[in-house]
């Protein structure tokens, strides 16, 4: 199912798991959400194609992968990504945060991809989990 232009349901509810990861009509609505705002992503980043490599998570899945367990990933509103043909995730942040894409979270996560979350609260908060350890900084960093 195509939820907008460039991103599908598939895409936006990938695992690896082997679990079931079927949303919810609750859910699906949010996902045309975050679709809709990954399609401003996109455009931000010079329309080149953008990998999704995690999107909604059922609790299950989100135990599965190890996420924390108030993520917004189980609630419908982030998308964690790649988008090699632009650029680095430092470089994608930094595009991100100079456009004026309202967002709640952006993190550049290891230095291997980007997680941005579009919950209701639209904070603009961006932090970095750096390649090493577990302590979030604040403010995108190399």
């Amino acid at each position: 199912m195509r939820l907008s232009p460039h991103f599908t349901l598939a895409e936006l509810t990938v695992t690896k798991t082997g679990l079931d990861n079927t949303p919810t009509d609750v859910i699906l609505d949010r996902l045309f959400y975050l679709a809709y705002y990954m399609e401003g992503v996109r455009e931000v980043l010079r329309n080149k194609p953008i990998r999704v490599t995690s999107g909604w998570r059922s609790v299950a899945v989100n135990a599965a992968v190890g996420g924390v367990s108030n993520s917004d990933h189980m609630g419908g509103f982030v998308c964690d990504f790649k988008c090699p043909a632009f650029g680095s995730p430092y470089d994608i942040c930094q595009e991100i945060a100079r456009s004026r894409i309202k967002f709640d979270q952006l993190i550049q996560e290891r230095g291997v991809w980007v997680h941005i979350s579009f919950a209701p609260s639209m904070r603009r908060q961006m932090l970095t989990l750096p390649k090493t350890g577990n302590k979030y900084l604040t403010g995108l960093h190399k």
